[in-house]
């Protein structure tokens, strides 16, 4: 067993998801189409059943506590390969403030509360209670790092963890979802619409964000499932609309959702059925 193997079956033991890291803190791709990347960081969305690797299969959602998984034969190349763990903070409920250079690190001094951190290579991690969306360069040289991104585990760090403080979340802001109108589409040239009455779709937009916002685990694949359902049922004859649309952007956003992931989601789920 290789040390960085060891100290991710440790994390993983603690909760904490976990995943490998090759050299330059670039994540493992786990099957050919994601090698070198070639995936661009994300799990395969635009065909998906067609990885024969982990699922999701790359970078942040590939994170696991699963000792099973870390151990299995999906990752025992790169184990031995690895250059560093990298673990998953919004899979924990964490969010790391990710300071680059010294005045970074004077910044926060001045300006964010105490909390726990651990040095890094240049500068430091400031680790927080509570999870947010991610953003790099929030400010010269200061990135969060919490859902949908991994982080280097650099140790335990030193200090009392505190809550994620409001001026942290301030450093984000958000623009308005931007939905993608679904294009009217009439069954076989003038077919009946199916929906029969506005609660059939209601039930069927109603049942999709509980969906979304039940997901324990693997948020981002269950976000593309959804809208994928959604649009294969309700997408065809004209009846879904932006309204409905916003409705499940929302809702992929109260799990931790980007708006561009919500949007490339969409996207993904439209092309897949040619529409």
């Amino acid at each position: 067993m290789t040390a960085h193997l060891n100290t991710a079956l440790t994390l993983a033991a603690r909760g904490l998801p976990v995943m490998p890291l090759r050299a330059g803190k670039v994540p493992f791709g786990n099957c050919p189409g994601c090698r070198e990347n070639a995936c661009g960081g994300r799990p395969n969305m635009k065909t998906p059943g067609t990885c024969d690797c982990l699922r999701p299969c790359h970078a942040w959602a590939a994170a696991t506590t699963d000792p099973d998984t870390l151990t299995g034969p999906a990752w025992a190349t790169a184990w031995k390969q690895a250059a560093a763990v990298a673990w998953h903070p919004g899979g924990v409920g964490l969010a790391v403030v990710d300071l680059d250079h010294a005045d970074a690190v004077a910044w926060a001094r001045r300006t964010l509360p105490a909390t726990r951190t651990v040095p890094t290579t240049r500068g430091e991690h400031w680790i927080y209670q509570g999870a947010m969306s991610s953003a790099n360069a929030v400010r010269d040289g200061v990135d969060i790092k919490s859902t949908m991104v991994y982080a280097r585990w650099l140790g335990p760090g030193t200090g009392t963890m505190t809550t994620l403080p409001d001026v942290v979340r301030d450093l984000i802001v958000k623009k308005p979802s931007q939905v993608r109108p679904v294009t009217a589409h009439v069954p076989n040239g003038g077919g009946e619409c199916r929906h029969r009455t506005p609660a059939y779709l209601e039930r069927g937009i109603a049942m999709a964000e509980q969906r979304i916002t039940q997901a324990a685990s693997s948020v981002h694949a269950t976000v593309y499932r959804t809208f994928l359902a959604v649009l294969s049922t309700h997408g065809r004859c004209g009846c879904l609309t932006d309204a409905h649309a916003a409705r499940l952007f929302a809702a992929a956003q109260t799990k931790g959702e980007s708006p561009r992931h919500c949007a490339d989601a969409w996207s993904n789920a439209l092309a897949s059925l040619g529409m």
